[in-house]
């Protein structure tokens, strides 16, 4: 990867992800480069899944009520007013 690994946030994961895939569909790289890009982007592709994950589960315990049921919270938007 690109940068070392503790110092790796989910939003640098996700655009580095976005490049590998912008070279991979140009088609024009060799077998080799376009495996190694391949290998990175499985790597970044699982440590987005991770992160992702792990902010799921910290949403679902802020949004458990005082008994320690989920509670449903409706989800706004930024466009609706």
């Amino acid at each position: 990867m690109s940068e070392a690994a503790g110092t790796l946030d989910f939003e640098s994961a996700l655009k580095r992800l976005e490049e590998i895939v912008k070279k991979l569909e140009n088609g024009e790289l060799s077998l080799d480069s376009a495996l190694e890009l391949f290998e990175e982007g499985i790597r970044l592709s699982r440590f987005c899944h991770v992160k992702l994950e792990q902010a799921e589960r910290r949403v679902e315990i802020l949004m458990k009520n005082s008994s320690g049921q989920p509670r449903p919270v409706p989800f706004e938007s930024e466009n609706e007013e």
